[in-house]
């Protein structure tokens, strides 16, 4: 028998390789595809099977109405109390129709675990199908009990006096276009489920349930995909707001549609105007300074490793690296500790001089701001940011300092002619990740330092969309500015690393 044939059966009996038809490819295809699909329905609102009210918020995902019963009846309130004359709705028929979106989820769940398992071989294939089929069923079981709350609800209104004007109250409605939705996912999964059991039952199976290393490599890595999803990509939802004159909770309808009124509003007006212009200084001046300073970590980091003293080095790493877990609002009490007008300082300098001549709250001042909070930044962060370059620094092969120190080389030639060039690499990625997010540097430090007297220096894009949005209620402004800080940062991020590969041949994308 030919080597190759003897790793074919080798591969074979160990899942690592495969021999499947065209047909049966087609076929896990598809019933992965349409399981996904039916994952990423729970996240988008138009799929809310839940929404039995026009009044409950058009915002809300089937994930929400499953997990949440005080935010689906928000605004159902008024009709939930017995009391009342205009009394509709019980309680446990909306738990009810809860219930029956805990078990789409459920179903869903049950869904996505078998997809994971059709990954294996042919008799791991036998065994998670079963998850799927079971899933098909509870997510169709779900869509009847959801309805069942629906006809309940309907019912219990028709028993009332003045049932028509209760019936209108209440806006009581079949969710119909996410209930066709949810019905034809849930007939795809079973569907699909059936036609990969018949493949994996028409052929012997391998002798044990198994899945080649890629795979089970992608299922460990599965939940930070899910979770970068859920938390990078899935915002990005959010971005239909720009084009509504919306604010938080509201259902975006045809008449609240402005189109590209809100672009053409920051250059427009005249106000926005003035404060984007000052915004970006505050962000690009702060965000420069801390570019300018990158390299104070590949400092640190070499100093570090000539110290001698291996306790020392874990000494001082561990204490300059703990700022980082520290909360903005922790540091700030710090600072104001320090800073305040009963501070340290202060008293410092009252005691020095024996009298009380020193009142001033430095952090209420706006003079140097800048250099107030790239040295805020800086003491936080230092520690952090070193910890990649000593981990370079370890990297390097010792070989090259031996052979130095042979040809006469000092520590300060060994740091310049080997450490900084091994570095480099690093720092260079470091920097374009810089240059790619020099509009994005974070809001929560800037948010606990500002006050009136420093807000108009201080005041960096992240935190203006963050009082637009939040404070002033302007959501659908804020988004557009979100919408275009992002897309400078993606042309920023491709501009400098096309710099990078004509300077120096090396890319990051």
């Amino acid at each position: 028998m030919s080597d190759t044939s003897t790793t074919l059966q080798a591969g074979k009996k160990h899942g690592a390789v495969r021999d499947y038809s065209g047909a049966e490819q087609a076929a896990l295809w598809f019933h992965r595809i349409a399981i996904l699909l039916v994952f990423l329905m729970i996240f988008f609102p138009p799929f809310n099977a839940g929404r039995l009210s026009s009044k409950i918020s058009g915002n809300l995902t089937l994930l929400t109405s499953a997990t949440s019963f005080s935010t689906v009846t928000t605004k159902l309130g008024t009709y939930m109390v017995e009391n009342s004359s205009r009394f509709a709705l019980k309680a446990a028929d909306m738990r009810l129709s809860q219930f029956g979106c805990a078990l789409i989820l459920v179903g869903a769940a049950l869904a996505a675990g078998g997809a994971c398992g059709s990954l294996g071989n042919r008799k791991m294939r036998r065994r998670a199908v079963i998850f799927p089929l079971a899933g098909g069923a509870v997510i169709l079981a779900g869509l009847i009990v959801n309805y069942g709350a629906y006809r309940k609800i309907l019912s219990f209104i028709n028993s009332l006096s003045y049932a028509d004007a209760h019936l209108e109250d209440v806006a009581l409605q079949w969710p119909v276009f996410a209930g066709t939705a949810w019905i034809i996912a849930g007939i795809l999964v079973l569907a699909s489920s059936v036609l990969v059991a018949m493949y994996a039952y028409r052929q012997p199976a391998d002798e044990a349930a198994e899945m080649a290393e890629q795979y089970r490599l992608f299922i460990m890595f599965l939940p930070v995909l899910l979770l970068t999803f859920v938390f990078a990509y899935l915002p990005i939802y959010g971005w239909r707001y720009a084009f509504f004159n919306a604010k938080a909770g509201d259902e975006l309808t045809p008449k609240i549609f402005v189109g590209f009124k809100n672009f053409t509003d920051l250059v427009n007006n005249a106000g926005i105007r003035m404060d984007i212009l000052k915004v970006l200084r505050n962000t690009l001046v702060m965000s420069g300074l801390g570019i300018a300073t990158s390299w104070l970590p590949i400092l640190f980091a070499i100093l570090l490793a000539e110290v001698k003293s291996v306790k020392f080095q874990r000494g001082v790493q561990t204490l300059t690296t703990i700022p980082n877990f520290l909360s903005w609002v922790l540091v700030y009490a710090v600072a104001l500790s320090l800073f305040a007008t009963d501070g340290l300082i202060n008293n410092l300098i009252n005691l020095a001089s024996g009298a009380k001549v020193s009142n001033t709250n430095y952090l209420s001042s706006a003079d140097h701001t800048w250099l107030k909070m790239l040295l805020w930044g800086t003491w936080k962060g230092l520690g952090w940011s070193a910890i990649i370059y000593v981990a370079g620094i370890a990297g390097i092969d010792q070989q090259l300092y031996e052979a130095a120190k042979v040809d006469g080389a000092n520590r300060f030639h060994c740091i310049w002619h080997i450490t900084v060039p091994g570095l480099m690499p690093t720092y260079m990625v470091m920097l374009l990740m810089s240059v790619a997010g020099i509009l994005s540097n974070g809001m929560e430090q800037y948010l606990v330092f500002s006050n009136p007297y420093n807000g108009d220096v201080i005041q960096v894009l992240d935190l203006y969309v963050y009082n637009l949005g939040i404070g002033s209620s302007q959501l659908s402004v804020s988004t557009v500015v979100g919408i275009l800080k992002s897309l400078v940062g993606v042309i920023l991020l491709f501009s400098a690393n096309g710099i990078s590969k004509a300077a120096r041949g090396e890319s990051i994308i």
